[in-house]
């Protein structure tokens, strides 16, 4: 039996789907802003926090999807 393969490489792009849910914004220390879908409040709410309880590090959270997709020629 003779086995034979044919391979076809493609290239890809990644792109931001917003298709589906929009970008999610959260800012972090000892506490969570809430989620949001535009980073203002989140932002504001980091300032509010650090005014606050004096905390000046925080991170950053930012969840978006993206969707891989060959370019060119397919099968």
């Amino acid at each position: 039996m003779v086995v034979k393969a044919i391979y076809k490489f493609v290239d890809w792009v990644l792109q931001l789907d917003t298709s589906g849910s929009p970008p999610i914004f959260e800012m972090k220390c000892d506490a969570v802003s809430g989620a949001f879908e535009d980073p203002a409040p989140a932002q504001n709410w980091a300032l509010k926090h650090a005014g606050r309880e004096g905390h000046t590090l925080f991170q950053a959270v930012n969840l978006s999807y993206f969707r891989a997709t060959a370019v060119g020629e397919t099968w």
